[in-house]
This record gives C-alpha cells, sequence and structure tokens, in this order.
C-alpha cells in the first residue's frame, strides 16, 4: 500500500480565525470558520473573498455543497444545517448522527457530547463524519434515513474528500494522516501523512489534488504527494 509524507504546500490564509471545513466548487473554495461562524468562497489563485455570509451555526465543523444546498456541520448544536448557498440562510436543521462523547473524553470530568465534522455529497447522499462514532454516516437527506456507515481509523476523523474509484479520502486530525477508504467497509487503499506543526482540519479535493485549512493558524493550502 502507498504511503507518503505530504508536502505541505500553503497557497493563501482563510477569511476568518479559525476555518474548519472546505469544499471545492468550480467557481471557488467555499470554507467555513468554527470562530464566526461565516462561510466564505475564495478565489482559487489569490485567496481573494468572493462571497461571504453569517450563519446560525455553532462551533462548525464541515461543509458541503449537494442538491442546490450548502451542508455545515454544526458540531456543538449537534445538527447538520441546510443553507440556502446564496444568502447562507439556514432553510433546515436535522440531528447529527453519531453525535456523543468522544473516546479520549470518555469518563472525563466534565465531558460534553460533540456532533459531526467533515462532510461530503455524492449521488444525492450526504457523507457525514463522526468523531464520537469513528464513522461516517452515508445519509438519505430527504428522509434524514442513516442508509450506511463505515468505519474510520484513528480518533479524531474530520475532513473528507472524494477520491479515484470512488473512494473517500478520511483525515484524521490528532493522528496526522489522511485515509483513502472505500465507503463499504471502511477498507484503508492509501495514506498520506502530515507532520506537525500543520493540522488538517478541513479537507476537499480540487483538479486530483487534496486541499486542506489549518484552524490553528489559517493556512490553507495543497497535500502534494512526496
Amino acid at each position: 500500500m502507498p504511503s507518503n509524507l505530504a508536502v505541505v504546500e500553503k497557497r493563501f490564509q482563510a477569511p476568518g480565525p479559525q476555518p474548519n471545513g472546505l469544499q471545492a466548487a468550480p467557481d471557488g473554495l467555499w470554507c467555513i470558520d468554527q470562530v464566526d461562524l461565516k462561510v466564505y468562497k475564495q478565489d482559487w489563485e489569490t485567496g481573494e473573498t468572493l462571497f461571504e455570509a453569517q450563519t446560525d451555526t455553532a462551533h462548525s465543523s464541515g461543509i458541503a455543497l449537494g442538491g442546490g444546498y450548502l451542508w455545515i456541520a454544526s458540531t456543538s448544536e449537534l445538527k447538520i444545517a441546510k443553507l440556502d448557498p446564496k444568502t447562507g440562510k439556514t432553510i433546515q436543521k436535522y440531528d447529527s448522527p453519531g453525535a456523543g462523547i468522544t473516546a479520549p473524553r470518555e469518563g472525563a470530568e466534565g465531558a460534553q457530547a460533540t456532533g459531526s465534522h467533515g462532510l461530503e455529497w455524492r449521488d444525492g447522499k450526504l457523507y457525514v463524519a463522526s468523531p464520537p462514532s469513528q464513522m461516517v454516516h452515508v445519509m438519505n437527506p430527504d428522509t434524514w434515513e442513516e442508509l450506511h456507515r463505515f468505519r474510520t481509523p484513528g480518533l479524531r476523523n474530520h475532513g473528507l474528500a472524494w477520491g479515484d474509484s470512488g473512494r473517500l479520502w478520511v483525515a484524521d486530525t490528532s493522528a496526522g494522516t489522511v485515509s483513502l477508504l472505500d465507503t463499504g467497509d471502511g477498507r484503508v487503499y492509501d495514506l498520506v501523512c502530515v507532520a506537525a506543526p500543520d493540522e488538517v482540519h478541513g479537507l476537499t479535493a480540487h483538479e486530483g489534488v487534496l486541499w486542506y485549512c489549518d484552524a490553528h493558524t489559517r493556512d490553507v493550502g495543497r497535500l502534494i504527494r512526496g
């Protein structure tokens, strides 16, 4: 199985104080910030802000485009929000699949439940990364029924991005890895390592290359295979 240390190519800074989710689109890079709770769209080359809107999400951790809507993981709220991409206004909120206490906080005094992180969309389904369950949950967005789930490696799954052959890249922020998984059984087909101090929070793919954002440094860039 191929395994490589990524070359981190920093391209620009996110507009908000703590970017925590990314979504690629042909006309720009969407980003959700977990502090100012704004959604932004940036120019791929310059990082210029092309669009921004305030959301009513809480400690937002993931973003996806699908079905004509913008989807945001409202992590502290234990909800997934469906928004109008033209205004940022919430249309509806749904319960986060897999919400609960993360494994490292299990049994700790004052531990609080937390919700979903990375999101992706394909073939009319929403893929939801949940650190508490350590799963990706595949949801029917019309009925909010869980259609399937598969386990992810590591303690803290975060950003998601589509790879080749219908497989899904899943970042584990704590481990500093990005794994390419089969969406049926979670089998690992590839692994990219990201060395500290860089961290992968948001993740997306554009023109066959993985893009990331780091909530601590505001960096937005590409992960180049070594």
